[in-house]
């Protein structure tokens, strides 16, 4: 695209502006531009004009930046069903090719039945067999489901935090991503991260999972420790029995080990989250693996980590090449730490 088309509409155009221009054409003002007066001919123009090609060019990135917010900000009174085979049913009825999920209503498919669902106009999930849930709410600002049991495919395209799966232990918080939930007969749930980012939240205790991570849950105990699926067996064996064992002091003294014996430069993901959960007496070993593993960046120092300094903690965070933790905080207030 030629900076002339952001100028004054005399270059070559780009498709993608073009077509942004078109949809956001109805927030154009009619009002007439204000007359701008010389006070001098002599006066050098070109500061002006590369000031604003300048902000031209700004307002077009923000355009792209925010025209798919502005599509979106209104919310649909039911979802789309669509079945993709079998006979999935909208409260026990089947809904042949397609369907319409309402507040209140449960969605199901049986042993041979898959169904595509219109998360609003922010996203879609595929719905696998032997999957029952349930739309909980759908406005402009929150669109949320129950997941009973089953596994469901959610692909995301909105702004964070618009999209919540409530599950018997958990729920997973939308951070813009695409992600696989699965929640068994027994109301746990596995976590599958495939871009982007998910928050997995349990009244306050929360782990935050990107992507190619996952995260388990058990009900009562709410979201484990998020772990990267290429991290080696003995190392996923061994946190679960961290998160979910009720393990005697030693059994756990040995699973914690063997976490940091394993761990790899990729899995301080892990051991960042492990900070603020396991006892203060065990805080020095896994600071003392990150630090070898990942070393403290400046102004990180081992009194400030022990002690779940939160702006060291994000410090230390943004060195693991995750993401930065300003982002991340932008969406979710508080987090991450330390977490509880």
């Amino acid at each position: 695209m030629s900076d002339d088309y952001l100028w004054d509409r005399s270059g070559e155009p780009d498709p993608e502006v073009q077509r942004l221009e078109l949809l956001l054409g109805r927030f154009r003002s009619r009002e007439p531009v204000p007359e701008i007066h010389v006070l001098s001919s002599h006066v050098d123009h070109r500061p002006f004009r590369a000031l604003w090609k300048a902000l031209a060019a700004i307002a077009a990135m923000t355009i792209f930046a925010l025209g798919p917010w502005l599509l979106i900000r209104k919310s649909l009174p039911t979802w789309e069903v669509a079945t993709l085979e079998g006979a999935p049913e909208i409260d026990s009825g089947r809904i042949g090719g397609t369907g319409h999920l309402t507040m209140g209503q449960w969605l199901e498919t049986d042993a041979t039945s898959r169904a595509l669902l219109n998360i609003g106009e922010i996203g879609q999930a595929e719905i696998e067999p032997n999957t029952r849930l349930r739309l909980l709410a759908t406005r402009v600002t929150e669109h949320r489901i129950d997941l009973l049991r089953g596994t469901l495919h959610a692909t995301i395209w909105a702004p964070p935090r618009l999209f919540f799966v409530d599950t018997p232990s958990a729920t997973a918080v939308d951070l813009g991503c695409a992600y696989t939930l699965t929640v068994d007969v027994t109301g746990a749930s596995l976590l599958r991260v495939t871009y982007g980012w998910v928050a997995f939240d349990f009244h306050g205790h929360e782990s935050i999972a990107p992507e190619g991570a996952l995260c388990a849950t058990r009900p009562g105990v709410g979201p484990g420790t998020p772990y990267f699926e290429d991290s080696s067996q003995t190392f996923q064996r061994a946190l679960t029995r961290l998160d979910f064992g009720r393990l005697a002091p030693p059994d756990r003294s040995e699973a914690l080990s063997t976490v940091l014996e394993e761990a790899r430069p990729r899995d301080v993901l892990t051991l960042w989250h492990l900070l603020s959960r396991v006892d203060a007496s065990e805080r020095e070993s896994v600071y003392n693996r990150m630090a070898k593993l990942v070393p403290p960046p400046a102004g990180v120092n081992r009194n400030g980590i022990l002690h779940l300094d939160r702006n060291m903690l994000d410090l230390w965070w943004d060195q693991l090449g995750l993401g930065e933790t300003s982002w991340l905080r932008m969406w979710k207030g508080s987090w991450p730490g330390p977490l509880k």
